[in-house]
């Protein structure tokens, strides 16, 4: 299983290179969760949402999982702050299968 990590925040400061970079598309990929993260980012280049996995290690907990992901976003190398960062552990999602009704209830 993995974490999923959604990172909001507003560029801090871009450089014409990478805004050209941005405006171009490139490292922007359609809001998938991957290891290495993506951008989302609106047509102003102000603020973004980066969006990451990252692989269960033992002992892990929300803190760890955040450094990581932010690890990862500061890897691509634009200047940021930080809003709001939303973990979630895959562990916990539960999927309800079509078609398999819930069992009755007893009479």
């Amino acid at each position: 299983m993995m974490f999923r990590v959604l990172i909001s925040g507003t560029f801090d400061g871009l450089g014409a290179a990478d805004r050209a970079r941005l405006s171009s598309g490139a490292g922007l990929l359609p809001g998938g969760f991957t290891e290495a993260g993506t951008f989302t980012c609106d047509s102003s280049l102000s603020s973004f949402t980066f969006r990451c996995q990252v692989p269960p290690e033992e002992d892990d907990d929300e803190r760890s999982v955040t450094l990581r992901a932010t690890a990862a976003l500061e890897a691509h190398g634009y200047p940021h702050r930080i809003l709001r960062v939303a973990v979630t552990d895959m562990r916990d999602i539960k999927i309800r299968r079509r078609g398999h009704a819930p069992p009755a209830a007893p009479r």
